[in-house]
């Protein structure tokens, strides 16, 4: 899918990646890109990018990287598991995610997602998340 296509789907419906200020930035062959920004919706209360922002970026980013990989009049990718390693406190600007694949398998997927700082490239997260590859009930699409 081209970018355009990407952001034609993932926009087709609210969801958190809309509430976050989530952008899908860039589409390749071995990678999706994405950006959120550092404000009020993604600060914890001491006024920090909240974990949990970073998590819902890597997230978000991995399960559309993973989607793509495979049929999705055929199949769906489902979370399995994310872990996070916080490493640097952003107050504000943007932070850039980059999924790249891991494995691409059968039946599972884990991508790679590290989080940077727009302004300075200095790595602010890195996360893992593992997909599960599941079939889809009489090969309905998915929306």
């Amino acid at each position: 899918m081209t970018l355009e296509e990407v952001k034609r789907w993932t926009d087709s419906r609210p969801n958190l990646a809309h509430a976050l200020g989530i952008e899908i930035t860039a589409v390749s062959e071995d990678a999706l890109e994405g950006r959120m920004p550092v404000d009020g919706r993604t600060h914890q209360p001491m006024g920090l990018l909240h974990g949990g922002a970073s998590v819902a970026l890597a997230e978000t980013l991995g399960s559309i990287a993973a989607a793509l990989r495979v049929d999705r009049s055929k199949q769906a990718c489902v979370g399995l598991e994310i872990n996070a390693n916080h490493l640097k406190g952003v107050r504000d600007g943007w932070v850039r995610g980059r999924a790249t694949p891991v494995h691409v398998g059968r039946s599972t997927q884990v991508w790679e997602i590290r989080i940077t700082h727009e302004e300075t490239g200095a790595l602010v997260c890195i996360s893992r998340i593992t997909m599960a590859v599941i079939d889809l009930p009489g090969g309905e699409k998915r929306a």
